[in-house]
């Protein structure tokens, strides 16, 4: 009988608490809504960061990134099921309700000439919506802005000589419009998956960059702040006055084109596709990808600079 009774006052006390608790608990749960806008860009930074493998993308959208910590991407068109004016009202849901709780997240360049008439995204009563408006109706209400990839940070190939459409870098359009919103710069061509991952991360746990720790161009310093050339595998061939003049010779590659010398990125400790390689490793020359100004400013890419 005192087995018994045990028992069920064991399960009375699971009926009435735990549901309790796991409400508590869920409440606990701060949720961050992400909505990631993608214009004048290839998607390979999304094609990087979906790629990331420690956290792998479902852990990162579905689980908690961080203990009571959680994102919740609620707009993405390469990842939603939603399409046309379901997927739009999402966006745009979003930062109504979430007002200075969401984080935007741009990949690609802004087109601006004419109005920015050269880029849309979604339709709105029956009309496009430019990717200009889009910034200027959604920058504002972001709690922060990250730009991900060169294109968003500094307009990157998107920007390049004759640029026609006038594409320019989220910030750049920003202080266009007179709009304060912090914005992150993650550049890369594409992003680095760490990189984006780790500035989330960075957010969540300890709230906004502060000034100190980003670099001139907005950039993580934790990520950007020593140069390729600094921590490159070839330095010692450099000190060494040992020069590659073509492909396959072993030797710095300063005049085969090598920008590392003044590209800030930890990409040589780093590597790329799960830390099986990287740019040098795979006998080419640092591009500078990472750096305003890719690549017009980096051209022609295989000679000295």
């Amino acid at each position: 009988m005192k087995w018994a009774a045990a028992a069920a006052a064991l399960t009375e006390f699971s009926q009435a608490f735990l549901p309790r608790l796991g409400a508590a608990l869920d409440e606990a749960v701060k949720e961050f809504p992400l909505i990631w806008i993608q214009h004048s860009a290839c998607s390979g930074c999304s094609v990087s960061v979906i790629n990331t493998i420690h956290p792998s993308i479902k852990n990162v959208i579905l689980d908690q990134i961080l203990p009571g910590r959680q994102l919740w991407l609620r707009y993405h068109s390469t990842l939603m099921a939603a399409s046309g004016g379901m997927s739009t009202a999402a966006a745009l849901g979003t930062a109504r309700d979430y007002k200075g709780k969401f984080i935007l997240i741009v990949e690609g360049a802004i087109p601006t000439k004419d109005e920015g008439i050269y880029g849309t995204l979604g339709e709105e009563g029956g009309k496009h919506i430019r990717m200009l408006d889009w910034m200027k109706r959604l920058g504002p209400e972001a709690m922060a802005v990250l730009a991900v990839g060169t294109c968003a940070a500094y307009g990157g190939i998107s920007a390049a000589e004759p640029n026609p459409s006038g594409c320019q870098g989220v910030g750049q359009v920003l202080r266009t419009h007179n709009i304060a919103t912090p914005v992150v710069n993650i550049p890369g061509c594409p992003c680095h998956p760490d990189w984006f991952i780790g500035t989330v991360a960075r957010i969540l746990l300890y709230g906004l960059p502060q000034p100190k720790e980003l670099d001139e161009h907005g950039r993580l310093k934790a990520y950007f702040g020593k140069s390729v050339h600094n921590r490159c595998v070839l330095r010692d061939c450099m000190d060494d006055g040992q020069f590659a003049t073509q492909f396959g010779e072993v030797g710095c590659m300063l005049e085969i084109g090598c920008k590392g010398p003044f590209t800030y990125a930890d990409c040589p400790i780093r590597q790329w596709n799960s830390g099986v390689s990287w740019c040098i490793n795979a006998n080419a020359p640092c591009m500078g990808c990472t750096e305003p100004g890719f690549p017009d400013a980096h051209s022609p890419l295989y000679q000295r600079r």
